[in-house]
């Protein structure tokens, strides 16, 4: 049986890793500033999300370890998650068009896509501790 207290903070490091690549993804298909200026063609700078990936990544770990207290780090994924969410969406909302080619057309919103799985895995963590709509205690049986 999958426990969902182990793998909700590994999913969580998985989505946020993937949400490196995706930001990576325009400086591997065009030249580095081409990229640039497509990320800082927005109200705001997807690479700032890019930032709060990182202490996402090692507050879910640590979370994972019980390294930290499993309900902080799941209520601090999920506030990291939010913003993330919040600042890749700000931006593919914002962001011109024609600065980089067709094969990155739909690369915002693969971006907002990916992002989600942040959040989403800091809730299915929260959950699975009994913190959102769960009758378990926090810190657990």
């Amino acid at each position: 049986m999958v426990d969902a207290r182990r793998s909700a903070p590994l999913v969580g490091i998985a989505a946020c890793l993937l949400v490196i690549v995706v930001l990576a993804t325009p400086y591997v298909l065009t030249e580095s500033q081409t990229a640039g200026l497509y990320y800082e063609s927005g109200v705001v700078n997807p690479l700032l999300a890019g930032l709060l990936v990182v202490p996402a990544v090692v507050v879910f770990a640590a979370g994972r370890q019980g390294r930290t207290d499993r309900a902080l780090a799941a209520g601090v994924t999920l506030t990291l998650g939010i913003f993330i969410v919040t600042i890749t969406i700000a931006w593919a909302s914002t962001v011109q068009f024609g600065i980089v080619d067709m094969s990155l057309a739909s690369h915002r919103w693969a971006l907002v896509t990916v992002a989600m799985g942040v959040p989403l895995a800091g809730t299915w963590y929260a959950h699975a501790l009994g913190l959102l709509l769960g009758a378990e205690d926090a810190k657990g049986p």
